[in-house]
């Protein structure tokens, strides 16, 4: 298990917002943290504790500027995503990305475009993309959602569509939406099931408030799973330590 970082990005400040109020229109988002620092200090900071593998997303537009100076300041160690296409794929990573991070392009009208996504395969490569599965629960299965998280999409995340997926991507970037930036713990049954299922790199995203949650999170998942942390940290206003997650990371 390795600890991946996120510098999250609204209206052009590093923020951290709870994941399910961020609507199309921007009404009504719940932040849990504006940051009084720009993008660079964040990157500058993961870059110094040699943490590979972060991402930078941009929540809506008017935020690349802000996250093209994240790129620069840690050059090939940070994915990215938030509006991601075939048309600005390649300008992100000759920008300093690592990866790209993919789901709403290829994810249109409630239905997985194949043909977008072997487009951007495509365009970057695979071994350059992350497809980002973002999912809620409904009915006790998992669909991913798009669209800023407001809409759900007919494909179900389970341990076939998982491999059909693989073929396309290096890594898999999975929200667990229902608990994103809510601070309430992992959701449990979402971290045993991918740890079934995934055979490549995934970071799995939401609910970890404390050591203790990591803790339940490398056991639930066999340590086959990479986390990680936004709002509970302190370097984004809450109360878990940022130096201690990395030193329990680094000890596994």
């Amino acid at each position: 298990m390795k600890f991946r970082p996120c510098i999250d990005i609204h209206q052009g400040k590093v923020k951290q917002i709870v994941g399910d109020t961020l609507t199309l229109t921007n009404q009504h988002v719940v932040e849990n943290f504006v940051s009084e620092h720009d993008s660079p200090y964040y990157a500058t900071m993961f870059k110094e504790d040699k943490l590979t593998g972060g991402h930078v997303i941009m929540l809506g537009d008017g935020n690349q500027e802000t996250a093209i100076k994240a790129l620069q300041a840690y050059p090939g160690g940070l994915q990215i995503g938030g509006g991601i296409t075939t048309s600005n794929a390649k300008s992100y990573l000759e920008a300093g990305a690592s990866h790209v991070i993919v789901t709403s392009y290829i994810f249109q009208d409630g239905e997985l475009h194949l043909s977008r996504l072997k487009e951007l395969v495509q365009e970057v490569g695979k071994d350059q993309l992350v497809i980002d599965l973002s999912c809620k629960e409904k009915d006790g299965k998992w669909y991913v959602v798009t669209d800023k998280w407001t809409k759900f999409t007919n494909f179900e995340i389970n341990q076939s569509t998982i491999k059909e997926m693989e073929s396309y991507c290096d890594e898999f970037l999975i929200h667990a939406v229902d608990v994103e930036g809510k601070r309430t713990g992992i959701q449990e049954t979402l971290v045993k099931q991918l740890s079934q299922w995934v055979t490549i790199p995934t970071t799995y995203a939401g609910g970890v408030r404390s050591i203790e949650d990591l803790e339940t999170f490398n056991h639930l998942s066999n340590g086959k799973l990479d986390i990680t942390i936004g709002s509970a940290l302190d370097i984004f206003g809450g109360s878990l330590p940022y130096d201690e997650v990395v030193a329990y990371c680094e000890k596994l």
